[in-house]
């Protein structure tokens, strides 16, 4: 599984990190996916993230 954060739709939130630290981090101004693909233990938190992003920009699969 592997997750693919979209930089032109991210808006910076940080709502990814807080919710999946152990995937997605803050570089700059967007978030990025820090780790792929997906380990085993942080699916359901990545696809959490992805449900959570207010624009959509994350998507897991």
């Amino acid at each position: 599984m592997k997750a693919v954060v979209d930089k032109d739709l991210c808006t910076g939130c940080g709502l990814c990190v807080d919710s999946c630290p152990d995937v997605f981090e803050m570089q700059d101004v967007v978030a990025v996916v820090k780790v792929s693909p997906i380990p085993a233990g942080a699916e359901e938190c990545a696809k959490q993230a992805a449900s959570d992003c207010p624009v959509e920009a994350i998507k897991v699969e």
